[in-house]
């Protein structure tokens, strides 16, 4: 008689056997928490690349990638007898349930502002009881792309209160920041120049918070848009028998307005 076997039952016994001691993949048993890391932050990458390309298929194997990284540190953490699979599982079910006592709960609920405060009060509760930081600005991850914290920690003080209510002072500050790029030019020191360019980069982020805009997908977005055009313009010199380099700056932008007439 066989017994069937899910595909996540599946999954785990491969991970089993490529950390085995004896017939496991030695890069496999050479990976830590710490080393994997890098690995699952591309994959959730490609996971957010495979969304934009539309691709259902590539969407499904790549959340496959990501999945395997999550059974890859739950079989690390049920090697150390820490956690595992099902441990996981537990955690977030519990904390999902918690977080929404206008579902699973009591709480009769439905304007968005008010479940959102509910939200973050839950939060930070949760926060209080498992750690010493108790700043408002506590636990956002050091290793979110910059862009995407410095949002973070925007909304985080905004909560008590540390934002401008009105657009005006948030381009205000933009201006200001590049008046100082602009003040530390000629012969400018480049940790000061680092600096100023990083709070011209901050202010313009706080203005995607305001504006309700994802700065990361904004910018994902622009880098998309130039790839494109920027590979258009290299296929028309191709096509005239020219090369890139010998076009100069006039013809190229010559090049790239036709190719935004057309898009």
């Amino acid at each position: 008689m066989t017994t069937s076997i899910t595909p996540l039952a599946r999954l785990q016994a491969i991970m089993t056997q490529l950390r085995d001691p004896e017939h496991g993949c030695p890069w496999d048993l050479a990976q830590d928490f710490a080393s994997i890391v890098p690995h699952t932050i591309e994959e959730t990458y490609e996971v957010a690349d495979a969304i934009a390309s539309g691709d259902r298929a590539a969407i499904r194997d790549e959340l496959g990638d990501l999945l395997f990284q999550v059974v890859f540190y739950a079989q690390l953490g049920k090697e150390e007898g820490a956690f595992d699979l099902d441990a996981i599982a537990t955690a977030i079910s519990d904390k999902l349930v918690r977080r929404h006592p206008h579902v699973f709960g009591e709480l009769d609920e439905s304007d968005p502002a008010l479940l959102n405060a509910n939200w973050e009060q839950i939060k930070a509760q949760e926060r209080a009881g498992r750690q010493a930081d108790t700043s408002v600005l506590a636990d956002v991850p050091l290793a979110l792309p910059a862009l995407s914290r410095s949002v973070k920690l925007q909304k985080r003080a905004a909560r008590v209160g540390f934002d401008w209510q009105e657009l005006a002072p948030v381009f205000d500050k933009i201006a200001e920041e590049i008046d100082e790029v602009k003040a530390e030019l000629p012969g400018a020191d480049p940790a000061r120049l680092q600096d100023e360019v990083g709070d011209l980069l901050f202010a313009v982020s706080n203005l995607a918070r305001h504006l309700q805009v994802d700065p990361e997908a904004a910018l994902r977005g622009t880098n998309a848009k130039f790839e494109r055009r920027f590979r258009a313009i290299e296929q028309r010199v191709q096509q005239r028998g020219e090369t890139m380099a010998t076009q100069g700056l006039e013809k190229l932008e010559a090049h790239w307005q036709a190719v935004k007439e057309n898009e």
